[in-house]
């Protein structure tokens, strides 16, 4: 039955009453007149020219005009960017970039697959807000979704923005050579060729491009600092601490940025009725943080951590991990592990406290 049959317009004949369901079978549901059920029409239906409106606005149905297309809710729909570019210019460093700031980052998603993510971001209830997708030669098929996908995306009022990472082919060679990988496109040939023939088939793309980033003489950090400023807005890029308790007898911590060494602190090991305790405990840290020098070695470390944080933001550095360490990982370095993230948090750094080592004993 037909979107007209359903309505019938004056003079029109009624349908026949469809037949009561066999015994054993779920009652059909009753066909209803959208103007009695509240429900829209669907703008997308053939059946809906200018005579059927008028017959449906006589019989007091609403109209929809609404012309966005269903499953992306307009408040909710993300920011996208998609990241492009030639292979070697850096669009890896870009899109960690992205993801350092809040961005939800897929690599190397097809083309036609881009609106399906605007549109699980769109269902996500604000939890993806920002989505960036790295699309480049390596799907071979490059183009062959990508301007109908971007099409999608007009057609549905989806803002996005296009960030093409450029480079010359001196640069470009001297990277592929440094890391002694082929070009995804050079084939049989030489890196050249394969550079030259990604650079006809992006030509397009980089004439759409909204921003265009020369990479040549960049170096990784100055590529961030680019992103950072077209990305980061107003707000100063994140810093997250990581502050690790360990026992200097069960080795240093591998990913450690900065080391500390609490051993200069007497160890409540040797004081009887502390020494089942860590340093969690309100005696012990009151104990270690009462120490000559503690406290003034808490103050200074705080203050030179100011000084480092800031030369990382600069840097781009966005992670680092704090070691403090004593014998065991247990009191002393546990005590001041805890003091020295409050100070950190207390300053805007994100901060996780991690105690590697207490409990093996």
């Amino acid at each position: 039955m037909t979107e007209h049959d359903a309505h019938p317009t004056s003079g029109q004949e009624q349908p026949p009453t469809p037949a009561p369901p066999a015994p054993g079978q779920p009652p059909r549901a009753p066909q209803q007149d959208p103007s009695a059920s509240g429900a829209r029409p669907d703008p997308h239906n053939a059946g809906h020219d200018d005579a059927e409106q008028q017959a449906r606005q006589e019989d007091g149905a609403q109209v929809s005009t609404d012309v966005t297309p269903p499953g992306i809710p307009d408040a909710a729909i993300p920011e996208l960017v998609i990241i492009s570019g030639m292979s070697g210019a850096g669009r890896s460093t870009a899109a960690k970039c992205l993801e350092d700031l809040g961005w939800f980052v897929v690599d190397n998603l097809p083309p036609a697959l881009i609106p399906t993510m605007v549109e699980l971001g769109a269902r996500s209830q604000g939890n993806v807000a920002r989505i960036a997708v790295v699309v480049d030669v390596r799907g071979r098929r490059f183009f062959d979704n990508l301007r109908e996908s971007l099409a999608d995306l007009e057609s549905k009022s989806v803002t996005r923005r296009i960030v093409f990472l450029e480079s010359s082919d001196d640069a470009l060679v001297r990277r592929f050579e440094s890391v002694r990988r082929p070009h995804p496109l050079q084939g049989d040939g030489r890196i050249v060729d394969g550079i030259a023939a990604e650079r006809e088939l992006l030509r397009e793309l980089r004439g759409d491009a909204d921003l265009v980033i020369d990479t040549s003489s960049l170096n990784v950090h100055e590529l961030r600092a680019k992103m950072d400023a077209q990305f980061a807005g107003e707000e100063e890029p994140e810093l997250r601490a990581t502050v690790m308790s360990f026992g200097f007898k069960y080795g240093l911590p591998v990913d450690a940025d900065l080391v500390v060494d609490m051993r200069f602190l007497p160890n409540p090991h040797w004081v009887p009725e502390l020494r089942p305790f860590t340093g969690l405990n309100e005696e012990v840290s009151a104990y270690v943080l009462n120490q000559p020098g503690a406290k003034e070695f808490l103050d200074r470390y705080a203050e030179l951590l100011q000084l480092v944080a800031a030369g990382y933001r600069r840097e781009g550095k966005r992670y680092v991990t704090i070691a403090v360490g004593c014998t065991g990982g247990k009191h002393r370095s546990v005590a001041m592990s805890e003091k020295l993230a409050a100070r950190l948090a207390a300053e805007g750094v994100e901060t996780v406290v991690v105690h590697r080592d207490m409990g093996r004993e």
